[in-house]
């Protein structure tokens, strides 16, 4: 795709970040903050956000699909353009939505490109910082410009990294509150891309995950896996956006991955 340059995604992220998420940043009204599904929070920065940058990237690939999670909210059937012979984007405007609405810093935009089931390009970026993840498919994982490559720990007992708390089974959920003491630390940033972004580069070591979403987790698990880190899902397989995977660890390498598996009995 040679009309995928770097500088306009960039360029579209940091606009976007400028005219529209930062100026609300702990400047939210009342009004700015819904709730949909009746439980998970979008605010009005959210809504504005992802309808600019579905302008921007549909000038770079004018006949190409588009994803976003605000619009899946209204219109769930279009997550079928992931089937068809075509370019897709997809795109979470403000990943840890709740963080945003608090004041907390931890928050980013999250972009990928994606051609029927293959992942093609990811981009994770942060507005407070001004700083931009990036991975290209079979080319690597980088913080702005500079390559980043993931580093495993031996064993459990020396791992840092986070476990879903919603959306498990009761079984599933016993085991893995047993789990967390078999780790260094559990803790969760409550925005994902943070935590794929500090595992590509080795500052975190692994996130068990339940609830996948597309728009979550296929810019994550590009970078992710370029850096040279595995993503297993609890029947030992890769993530595949394009079917129903159940259940995920995302780590710095497959063989650490199989070793939470195995202590799950899965």
């Amino acid at each position: 795709m040679d009309n995928i340059k770097q500088e306009n995604i960039e360029e579209i992220c940091f606009k976007v970040s400028k005219d529209i998420i930062l100026p609300k940043f702990q400047n939210l009204q009342d009004d700015d903050i819904k709730y949909k599904n009746g439980a998970d929070l979008v605010t009005s920065v959210d809504i504005e956000a992802e309808k600019e940058l579905k302008k921007n990237l549909l000038k770079i690939i004018p006949s190409s699909n588009f994803i976003g999670e605000e619009e899946y909210a209204l219109n769930d059937k279009i997550i079928n353009h992931y089937n068809e012979e075509n370019y897709c984007w997809t795109v979470d405007p403000i990943d840890g939505t709740k963080n945003f609405v608090n004041g907390k810093d931890r928050f980013a935009i999250m972009i990928s490109l994606t051609f029927k089931e293959k992942i093609l390009y990811s981009w994770i970026y942060k507005p407070l910082e001004n700083t931009m993840c990036y991975a290209i498919f079979n080319e690597g994982a980088f913080i702005n410009k500079d390559r980043i490559h993931t580093c495993s720990v031996q064993s459990l007992k020396e791992a840092k990294g986070s476990i879903s708390t919603k959306y498990w089974e009761n079984h599933e959920w016993e085991k893995l509150k047993l789990m967390k003491n078999n780790f260094a630390e559990v803790s969760s940033y409550k925005c994902i891309g943070y935590e794929y972004v500090d595992i590509a580069r080795g500052k975190r070591n692994f996130a068990i995950l339940s609830k996948l979403s597309p728009w979550d987790h296929i810019p994550g698990i590009l970078i992710v896996r370029e850096s040279g880190g595995d993503d297993l899902d609890f029947n030992h397989n890769q993530y595949n956006f394009n079917k129903k995977n159940k259940n995920l660890i995302v780590g710095n390498s497959k063989e650490f991955n199989l070793k939470i598996l195995n202590k799950l009995g899965v």
